[in-house]
């Protein structure tokens, strides 16, 4: 089995690609080791001293490390747990555990916005921020407010605020006028 890494926006979050599916369906944030439970994958990788964060794509694993760990001395181990894992024919979610879906529901008089929303996510930023790693979905919307769940390599990114600001935002100014401002929530 052969694993290509990619660098990310990131500095503390690697992408390791696997060359196989890692989840079927939607995405999958482990934000520490208490939320790995679910996946055995997440829990070899969170085995690595110094891992801080793990997150699962359709066809990639980001790992984001302690800013005090070199990436020298821990990218080896963690290709060694993703490569164990993926030999020993266990799941990447254990049981019924199924990655979520992504964005929040949504009712209410903002409905057909919060659909617009969702598919100006789906279509034109979910596709560009898996290349880098990461995924970006929707929270909330609130009197003009798009509230963001940034995950992977997008969480903790010094670019994300200028990509939420400059890049979303405008996007979704452009297209959906009720909007007024983007916002990042924490997990």
């Amino acid at each position: 089995m052969f694993i290509q890494t990619e660098s990310t926006p990131n500095p503390a979050t690697l992408k390791f690609l696997p060359g196989q599916t890692v989840l079927e369906t939607g995405t999958a944030d482990f934000p520490s080791p208490d939320a790995a439970g679910p996946s055995p994958l997440a829990q070899r990788i969170f085995a690595v001293s110094g891992v801080t964060g793990v997150f699962f794509g359709m066809d990639f694993v980001t790992v984001t490390k302690d800013e005090a760990v070199e990436w020298d001395h821990v990218k080896p181990a963690i290709l060694g747990a993703i490569m164990e894992h993926f030999q020993s024919g266990q799941p990447v979610m254990q049981g019924a555990a199924q990655a979520p879906a992504g964005h929040a529901d949504h009712d209410g008089p903002d409905a057909e916005i919060v659909n617009q929303i969702k598919d100006l996510l789906d279509t034109r930023v979910r596709p560009a921020v898996a290349q880098d790693g990461g995924d970006i979905t929707f929270h909330g919307f609130d009197r003009g407010i798009v509230y963001l769940h940034m995950q992977g390599a997008c969480a903790g990114c010094p670019s994300s605020t200028l990509t939420l600001k400059m890049g979303i935002e405008n996007l979704l100014r452009h297209y959906i006028p009720e909007v007024i401002e983007v916002r990042p929530v924490a997990a």
